[in-house]
């Protein structure tokens, strides 16, 4: 199925995005230069975001609401900022589990986080997500904090995969087999790698797709020396995180937000996520960047990421209990 077209359909929409990539100009401008919407943005942090919605309730100027990790677009849905629409345009082209079960969100742009280890001193990487808490890893595994969405809907995953008890043994696994207290975004888990601070660690691929794309200070210089491992390919898969928006629940253009979720789902647009920003797409029959595509083939885990965004309260206190700072 080829791109939907948009209508020309002149007006604006407003809208709230925590995305913070300036590759997302091309998208606005284009959609604009199709259908003859105005795009007014208002940008800040995911729960800033919600909070503001909240706090301006049935005035709230918001159409939509792009943000990143299925954590924060279930938090929005939670908070009622939300609303479910009806697009058959967005039921055919993006598939069931990158989507809320309640049609409140979708899904536009994936990325996996998958483990990337130093070639030199690791000869057996972990193969999935579960092996990072083998005692054989000890004090070479770097992290994020729990606090970090990638963190927390990581562990949920795990939940949903595994089971809570299973989860809390490998929570604690991970924790002993830390090289250092957690710290730092993904790009410097990376760089620890090349610096010699620890040899394992978990990222997103878009940031090492992006050092393969252009320079990145203190990983482009090295990337010969990282390896990755797409985990659980004989199991699950690689666990994915994913972007994402929702049309707002008094939006006061709501046909124009509802056009814009189409068109964020178009070939068009699809492509423009993996070119601009190293993601991979969601529409399963677009192609991949040269960036991504040097990731190589892998298996995706298609576990219900709206079942996934549920187990966040869990993981976070389990987190707790295993002093994961």
């Amino acid at each position: 199925m080829g791109s939907p077209v948009a209508v020309l359909a002149e007006g604006e929409l407003n809208l709230y995005s925590s995305r913070h990539y300036d590759t997302d100009e091309r998208l606005y401008s284009d959609f604009t230069d199709q259908t003859g919407i105005t795009i007014n943005r208002i940008e800040g942090k995911a729960d800033e975001l919600i909070a503001r919605m909240e706090a301006e309730g049935v005035n709230s100027p918001a159409d939509i609401l792009l943000t990143v990790d299925t954590s924060r677009l279930e938090r929005a849905k939670n908070a009622g900022v939300l609303q479910a629409i009806d697009s058959s345009v967005l039921e055919e082209r993006i598939p069931a589990n990158l989507q809320d079960s309640d049609n409140q969100w979708f899904g536009f742009s994936q990325r996996a986080r998958i483990i990337f280890y130093d070639k030199a001193d690791v000869t057996e990487p972990p193969m999935d997500y579960v092996a990072l808490a083998d005692p054989k890893y000890n004090g070479m595994v770097c992290h994020r904090s729990s606090s970090n969405v990638y963190s927390q809907t990581l562990l949920a995953a795990v939940i949903e995969n595994h089971g809570e008890e299973a989860a809390k043994t490998w929570a604690q696994g991970v924790v002993d087999n830390f090289a250092r207290p957690p710290e730092g975004g993904d790009t410097d888990q990376l760089r620890a790698l090349v610096s010699g601070e620890c040899d394992i660690s978990i990222s997103n691929t878009y940031y090492f797709a992006r050092a393969l794309r252009k320079d990145v200070d203190g990983v482009s210089s090295a990337v010969d020396q990282i390896g990755w491992v797409f985990p659980a390919q004989d199991a699950e898969g690689a666990h994915m995180n994913l972007s994402g928006g929702g049309v707002a629940a008094n939006a006061p253009n709501r046909e124009n937000a509802i056009k814009f979720m189409e068109y964020l789902a178009s070939d068009q647009a699809q492509e423009y996520f993996s070119a601009g920003n190293d993601e991979f797409p969601v529409v399963p029959t677009v192609a991949l960047s040269e960036s991504v595509a040097q990731l190589g083939d892998y298996k995706a885990d298609e576990v219900s990421l709206s079942a996934v965004a549920k187990n966040v309260p869990v993981a976070q206190r389990i987190f707790n209990e295993v002093g994961w700072e």
